[in-house]
C-alpha cells in the first residue's frame, strides 16, 4: 500500500500588513518603512500605504539624499524613530506659542491711536455788556481785519460801527462796521478767544442790516482799529 507524503516549501507564510491576507505562492511583496518599523505590503495595498504615508524601502535611500549632512551619519530608522519622538514636542511648542501671541484680528486686541485734540483756549466770558464789548474790541484790534477796514476807510470815509452782544449766544459779540455802499459783520466768541474774528457776512447797502445793527456805539480811526464811542 502506498503511502501518501507530505509535500513541504520553503516559502514562509507572508502577511500584507495592510490587509491582513496572507500572499499566495509566487505573489511579490513590497518593503516599507513606517513609524520607524519594516512592513510588508501586497502588491493590491501598495497604493494604500502610500497614502497613509508610508515609505517604500526601495526609495529610502533617496529620502537620505535631502537629509542634512548631520543626519546623513544615522540610519534611515533611526532617523524614522528620531522625528517621531521630537514630532510631539515641537506640537505642543507650537501650541504654547499661539496660546501666548493675542489674537491680533480680534476688535479688543487692536490698538488704535486717539485722535489729536487740539487745544481749546477757554475763557470766562464777561457778564457786564460792556466789558464783553471791549473785550470783543481788544480781540478784534489785534486781527489783520483792521487793514481792511483802513483801507475801506480811505477810499468811503470813516464808517459808522455798531457792537453788540448777541441774545441768542451770550458769548459771542458782534462787530457791524457801515458805510453808505458797504458793510461788514464779524463775530468774536469770547469763549474761544483763540478762535480769532470770523468775517459772517457782508453787503452792499444798509437796507440788509437789522434796525439794532445801525445802532452806532463805536467808531474806527485811521488804522483802522475800532473803540467804544462815538469820538476817536
Amino acid at each position: 500500500m502506498a503511502r501518501t507524503r507530505d509535500i513541504h516549501t520553503n516559502q514562509l507564510d507572508v502577511a500584507c500588513d495592510v490587509c491582513g491576507r496572507t500572499l499566495l505562492r509566487g505573489e511579490h511583496a513590497e518593503h516599507f518603512l513606517a513609524g520607524g518599523e519594516r512592513r510588508m505590503v501586497c502588491d493590491l495595498c501598495t497604493a494604500r500605504a502610500q497614502h497613509e504615508g508610508w515609505i517604500r524601502e526601495s526609495g529610502a535611500d533617496d529620502v537620505a539624499l535631502h537629509q542634512p549632512r548631520r543626519e546623513r551619519g544615522r540610519s534611515f530608522i533611526d532617523r524614522l524613530r528620531s522625528n517621531r519622538r521630537e514630532r510631539p514636542v515641537r506640537e505642543r511648542a507650537s501650541r504654547d506659542i499661539e496660546e501666548l501671541e493675542p489674537d491680533l484680528s480680534t476688535e479688543e486686541h487692536v490698538v488704535r491711536p486717539e485722535p489729536r485734540r487740539e487745544p481749546r483756549h477757554i475763557r470766562a466770558v464777561p457778564t457786564n455788556a460792556e466789558l464783553k464789548m471791549q473785550r470783543a474790541l481788544d480781540v478784534f484790534n489785534a486781527s489783520d481785519h483792521t487793514r481792511t477796514v483802513g483801507g475801506v476807510a480811505r477810499s468811503l470815509g470813516a464808517p459808522a460801527v455798531s457792537v453788540r452782544p448777541r441774545t441768542d449766544r451770550p458769548s459771542v459779540v458782534a462787530i457791524t462796521v457801515m458805510w453808505e455802499l458797504s458793510w461788514y459783520r464779524f463775530e468774536i466768541d469770547l469763549s474761544d478767544e483763540a478762535g480769532g474774528v470770523r468775517r459772517e457776512a457782508q453787503g452792499d447797502e444798509l437796507a440788509e442790516l437789522a434796525p439794532e445793527e445801525q445802532e452806532v456805539n463805536a467808531a474806527a480811526d485811521e488804522r483802522g482799529a475800532l473803540h467804544l464811542g462815538l469820538n476817536t
